[in-house]
């Protein structure tokens, strides 16, 4: 006979099971991330009056209609993650979930985000929120086998967060919204791209096709973060010289910006090794790519306070 105490042991170790490949398959740190863009948004616009639930369902709607997006895009590619080592591993090629059940989560968990949505802000970051979760799923997801076309499409609906967040609280697309979503535009080229560097081999696996200038892990590619990395600080000081916020950002973003561009001039010189090197240099520039833009926003929040 199977003691009680064991049974209950068994059954929480199944639940915990069971949390940790649906956390999984919604990508919670990058839902997370989308929050985090869209609650900048909200911060950054607000004047004087702060609606806190207002606030608390953007935050949560853009988390589970996020969840619902990277869900629907695992689906849609679950037979290409299995062939890909870094992604074989997740919930619906490994079987932890079924594609049947992938596919409620994501009804589910987008019903509920744009319930959220439609009740606690307006109409139109509603209507954006969907544009959002359409270009990526049903656009971007399968541009990534055709060209680097998919990078321009993707970095849309990855940069509508914080414009999202503007708009929830204002109800207006103004040019103050138009900054922010630009910055997080701009910032996707090379984090795009330095993610397709590291995985190139696996990509090609998948017949992702990511790469800009023919494809390659060449010098020519190199430039290109270079030149979009670049563009980012003249971005990246527009909020100052526009009154969003001051000074004190302007300098933190600045030294930020000088940060990463370094980064893709020690690609552009270690890229004609092709090696190692090579590889390092565009890790570097993806995980500062990752430190950037939050590092950025907090900043923007913290000086508008």
């Amino acid at each position: 006979m199977i003691s009680p105490s064991l049974h209950s042991a068994n059954f929480w170790s199944a639940l915990l099971t069971r949390a940790k490949a649906y956390t999984e398959l919604l990508k919670f740190r990058l839902s997370f991330l989308v929050a985090f863009s869209s609650a900048f948004g909200y911060l950054l616009a607000t004047q004087l009056s702060f609606n806190w639930l207002s606030f608390s369902m953007l935050c949560l709607g853009g988390f589970l209609i996020s969840g619902a997006s990277v869900t629907i895009n695992q689906i849609l590619e679950h037979d290409l993650d299995a062939l890909m080592k870094r992604t074989r591993g997740r919930p619906l090629p490994s079987g932890r979930i079924s594609v049947k059940e992938a596919g409620w989560v994501a009804i589910i968990s987008g019903l509920i985000g744009f319930l959220l949505l439609m009740q606690f802000t307006n109409p139109l970051t509603v209507v954006l929120a969907l544009a959002s979760l359409l270009l990526y799923s049903f656009v971007y997801t399968p541009l990534k086998r055709v060209g680097p076309v998919a990078v321009f499409v993707g970095a849309i609906p990855g940069a509508l967060p914080p414009l999202l967040g503007w708009v929830a609280a204002t109800g207006v697309v103004s040019y103050e919204a138009l900054v922010l979503f630009g910055i997080q535009f701009i910032w996707q080229f090379p984090h795009f791209w330095a993610i397709a560097w590291v995985s190139h081999d696996d990509y090609q696996k998948a017949g992702f096709k990511l790469l800009p200038s023919g494809g390659q892990k060449d010098f020519n590619t190199a430039i290109q973060i270079m030149i979009y990395t670049l563009f980012l600080l003249p971005m990246g000081l527009l909020p100052a010289k526009l009154g969003i916020t001051g000074i004190n950002s302007a300098l933190i973003v600045s030294v930020c910006g000088v940060l990463f561009l370094a980064q893709t001039f020690k690609l552009m010189r270690n890229c004609l090794d092709k090696g190692e090197k090579a590889n390092r240099s565009a890790l570097q520039i993806m995980f500062g790519s990752f430190i950037y833009l939050p590092v950025v926003q907090i900043a923007f929040i913290l000086d508008k306070i």
